[in-house]
């Protein structure tokens, strides 16, 4: 932030409107400058005041966008050192290594891989977004095929690396519309890169054999006119790059380096041909600080804990992940199934439709909006009490796909039954689960 509070007050209405969310236009100043507020949560700041703050308001860490639709891959707009201090916002993106030189039958098999290798967790899909698509051969008629064909059989955003500008020419050419990052600008081809990024609007990797030559390369396109960059320090060990990430973060956010303040590329395929170790060095740089790390290849077992370790890490842990609320049928229910109750904390119903997926008994599953708390969290807040869930219950839907009147609750909240069948009508019939989530299968054999 290259402002003060104060400073930034001067720039704001005064009006103490409170419309921002906060009692003052001081505290307003003071939580922008702290990168804890938007200017856009000001609505009566003038537009003078915006262009000038809007630069002093952006993240130290610029952020950029590779790719188009629905797999765009966002990097950068970080703010801290440490998730505990508030959080990571945009996950590194994950990206897999094909050449020019690779037999086809090769290409063919990674591709299928990045297609494939998708998991489902805690209701999000994880998975790799990127495919590097490198000219080793130096020919531009077989780079332009290669990355038409991944164009043509994915939905990757494309890192498209080459040292000749005609190579980079005629792959952006053949897939600009797919907003690829353009790799890489150095001292030598700067000039001709820039150039080429400005005029198809893409992102651009910067390389450089030290950070000081980095700093220099970053300055010399940015003052061309080039905001939208990736940074390479051009190391490829384990601990000097560890270091350059570290060093590079800590000079955009501490001492305000907008030379440096761009996200960063990794490349643990270029630092081990050993697979795993590869793995372990691409975790390290999950969580120090990479915006962008290439993978020679993709494995189950490698890439798997490399997504659960990002998912962990930037995930925001003040804000609970959550399942939209509604009725989730379980194996194939009909009008006789039992109907179950749980709260919409994503990791409660996975644990409960897990189990109840391991009975084989086919059943509705109702989950009911609660902000994301748990069980027994919600009930002590007051979210998943009876009165709270007979309403939900009755404009649910599920009467109309079952034909009895009756509903499992959890055990730990059977205090609640009371409530529920006062609210429910003596139509209905509430019956008290299983404390636990690991009985469920038993209790629901029982009928």
């Amino acid at each position: 932030m290259g402002m003060t509070g104060i400073q930034i007050f001067k720039l704001l209405p005064k009006t103490n409107c409170k419309e921002c969310g906060v009692p003052t236009c001081l505290a307003f100043a003071m939580n922008l400058a702290a990168g804890k507020a938007e200017l856009a949560s000001c609505p009566y700041v003038s537009e003078e005041a915006k262009a000038m703050l809007s630069e002093a308001a952006a993240p130290p860490i610029r952020p950029l966008a590779i790719g188009a639709g629905e797999n765009v891959v966002k990097v950068g707009g970080e703010t801290v050192l440490f998730r505990h201090e508030k959080t990571f916002v945009n996950k590194p993106g994950i990206a897999i290594l094909i050449s020019d030189t690779m037999p086809e039958a090769e290409v063919t098999a990674r591709l299928k891989r990045f297609k494939e290798l998708k998991y489902e967790r805690v209701g999000l899909t994880l998975r790799p977004e990127l495919i590097a698509v490198k000219n080793e051969s130096g020919d531009p008629g077989k780079f332009e095929a290669l990355i038409k064909k991944v164009k043509g059989e994915t939905d990757a955003a494309l890192i498209l690396m080459s040292a000749k500008v005609d190579a980079l020419t005629a792959g952006v050419k053949a897939c600009a519309d797919r907003v690829p990052l353009i790799y890489a600008a150095t001292d030598g081809n700067s000039d001709a890169l820039a150039n080429l990024a400005k005029e198809n609007k893409c992102p651009l990797a910067v390389k450089a054999d030290n950070l000081d030559a980095l700093l220099a390369l970053s300055d010399k396109l940015t003052a061309a006119g080039l905001k939208d960059l990736v940074l390479d320090s051009g190391s490829r060990t384990l601990r000097k790059a560890f270091e350059d990430q570290i060093y590079i973060r800590r000079a955009a956010l501490i001492q305000k380096s907008r030379s440096l303040g761009f996200p960063t590329i990794t490349f643990p395929c270029e630092m081990t041909k050993d697979p795993m170790k590869e793995a372990l060095i691409a975790a390290t740089f999950v969580s120090k600080y990479a915006g962008i790390i290439v993978l020679s290849d993709f494995q189950g077992e490698s890439v798997f804990p490399l997504l659960v370790e990002r998912l962990n890490i930037y995930t925001d842990p003040q804000r609970p992940m959550m399942m939209q609320q509604g009725i989730y049928p379980i194996g194939t229910p009909t009008d006789a199934s039992p109907v179950l109750i749980t709260t919409n904390f994503s990791l409660t119903y996975f644990i409960v439709s897990g189990e109840v997926e391991s009975s084989r008994v086919p059943s509705w599953l109702l989950v009911m909006d609660t902000e994301g708390l748990s069980v027994l969290t919600a009930w002590a807040a007051g979210k998943f009490v009876g009165d709270a869930i007979g309403a939900f219950i009755k404009k649910s839907g599920i009467t109309e796909k079952v034909k009895h009147r009756r509903v499992v609750i959890p055990g730990a909240v059977a205090a609640v039954s009371g409530d529920l069948e006062e609210e429910l009508g003596k139509d209905w019939e509430v019956k008290i689960g299983p404390r636990e989530a690991a009985h469920i299968p038993a209790f629901l054999k029982m009928g």
